[in-house]
């Protein structure tokens, strides 16, 4: 299956001008071939607390609805962070869209990120659910940005709900542009799974975002990277084969010791 991330900017608090980047960026993604497109974090509003607490809308009025309408119209299946607002309360959420338009799975981002200049907490809830969902023959597993920090959360996604992809939404800072490559290489090769990190790039509300989206394969090896700050779309094969080789030749995961890894 050849996947696609899509390495953008976002123009804050205009929904109507970041859908427009995305239908685009998915015609380019099916065009070269791709049946799947990640896009980064909160594409629909930017990434900005204030702009979010004001513009974040509905899972039913919001994003979804027009990335259903473009999967179908383009047949390729979408992953994308957009803002889920519920009463009160305001998610950073990812939705999974199917080809046909079917909406296959919904995550909101667990852990929520309180590192200088940015603290999401004033913004955002934060999920309490980790989230995969079948596609052909993988199975997707879903996280966000901060979440890539967290080695619990990508071993859980492999071990208990059956992942041999990780895709990434990211709106990742340049101060520490080292650490997502580092990371998401790392996630990769603990797991024996893909891993697809979409991130943004630009400067939201003075943040300067990192770029540097990229897909890995399951031993580590960078398949395709973009550049550090301008918007651009990556593509590769992926198969499952190539996730059974490398976990026949390494069987970490029957070598693993769990009765010993209780750390809570």
């Amino acid at each position: 299956m050849k996947v696609a991330a899509a390495q953008i900017s976002c123009e804050l608090g205009n929904f109507d001008t970041n859908m427009g980047k995305l239908r685009d960026f998915t015609a380019r993604s099916k065009g070269s071939g791709a049946e799947l497109v990640v896009f980064p974090e909160m594409v629909d509003t930017g990434y900005s607390m204030p702009v979010i607490q004001k513009y974040a809308r509905s899972w039913s009025d919001g994003a979804v609805a027009e990335l259903q309408r473009i999967a179908k119209e383009n047949s390729i299946a979408i992953v994308a962070g957009i803002s889920d607002r519920e009463g009160d309360l305001i998610f950073n959420g990812q939705v999974f869209v199917g080809p046909d338009g079917e909406l296959l799975g919904k995550y909101r981002k667990t852990h929520l990120v309180t590192a200088a200049p940015l603290d999401e907490r004033v913004c955002f809830s934060p999920g309490n659910e980790f989230v995969a969902c079948e596609m052909s023959d993988f199975k997707i597993g879903l996280s966000i940005c901060y979440d890539l920090r967290f080695p619990e959360m990508a071993r859980t996604l492999v071990v208990k709900n059956g992942a041999n992809v990780i895709v990434n939404s990211s709106a990742w800072p340049v101060v520490r542009a080292e650490h997502l490559q580092i990371l998401a290489r790392a996630r990769a090769v603990e797991n024996q799974s893909y891993f697809v990190v979409a991130n943004r790039v630009g400067t939201d509300d003075g943040v300067k975002l990192c770029g540097g989206s990229m897909i890995i394969d399951p031993s580590g090896e960078i398949l395709a990277s973009a550049s550090s700050d301008g918007e651009e779309l990556i593509q590769a094969q992926i198969s499952i084969e190539s996730v059974a080789d490398i976990r026949n030749r390494v069987p970490a995961f029957a070598h693993r010791r769990a009765e010993l890894y209780n750390i809570n």
